[in-house]
């Protein structure tokens, strides 16, 4: 049994000029064509179709599908092992932000402000402010550091929770973009990291790719710093790194 265009863009909820991309590329292409030159869909395209939508919603670019895909020692089952497996971190990463998100509403109502108690509470034993001394004395007398200040003084317990499943739902996309074999000069890759930067800017201080580089380098030079990512995916640390410094490198830091 075949389709047409028409109705493979209907069943995928994709527009044809997308499917005509697709066979442009080499990614989809059509298994037949019909006497008048109409491309035909068979089954074995409309399986290589679901597995590119899947991919394409867990943040993969094409280029990167078509090497998936294109790998001659992988078939159907590893592709759909691989993207269940990285559904289910994607399932429980919503999850947890949801419940963050209600527990910042919940406070937000209260009108509740971060005690040192609650900053625990918030962060366990990743505390912001248990190198609080340590980083005055390094960059108190920068301006990113005064303007960090300034900002994380007003924020409430509310505000931390928010903080927090924003970090967290970073580091989990790096690590699915790790184990799903996303290079770290890959568009995913980078596409994370620039909203890793930009995390930074809108919470904290104004983080320039060059600064953004820097704090990278200090993921891996300070054991620190690097448990916190290992204890999410072991070598996540260097890979967040790598894909920071491509990111910079792409514009310029």
């Amino acid at each position: 049994m075949s389709y047409s265009i028409g109705q493979v863009a209907r069943f995928a909820g994709v527009t044809i000029r997308t499917l005509h991309h697709y066979d442009e590329i080499g990614l989809l292409s059509p298994d037949d064509r019909s006497s008048a030159g109409y491309r035909r869909y068979g089954e074995t395209e409309m399986i290589r179709l679901q597995q590119i939508l899947f991919y394409r919603e867990l943040g993969f670019a094409l280029d990167e599908i078509t090497v998936m895909l294109d790998d001659p020692d992988a078939d159907p089952q590893d592709h759909l092992r691989r993207q269940h497996e990285l559904l289910l971190d994607r399932h429980k990463r919503v999850q947890g932000m949801v419940e963050a998100v209600e527990k910042a509403m919940e406070a937000a109502k209260m009108g509740i402000s971060l005690t040192p108690e609650e900053r625990f509470e918030v962060f366990g034993s990743n505390d912001p402010g248990q190198y609080a001394d340590e980083a005055e004395a390094r960059w108190g007398h920068t301006d990113a550091y005064k303007e960090s200040q300034r900002r994380t003084k007003a924020y409430t317990k509310a505000d931390w929770l928010t903080i927090k499943a924003e970090v967290a739902a970073i580091e989990q996309d790096f690590a699915a973009a790790m184990a799903g074999g996303a290079s770290t000069d890959s568009e995913v890759a980078v596409a994370i990291a620039e909203r890793h930067r930009q995390h930074i800017s809108d919470r904290f201080y104004d983080c320039s790719y060059e600064f953004h580089r820097n704090l990278a380098e200090m993921y891996i030079a300070d054991p620190r710093f690097a448990e916190n990512y290992e204890k999410v995916a072991p070598g996540l640390a260097q890979y967040v790194r790598d894909a920071v410094v491509s990111n910079a490198a792409r514009n310029g830091g």
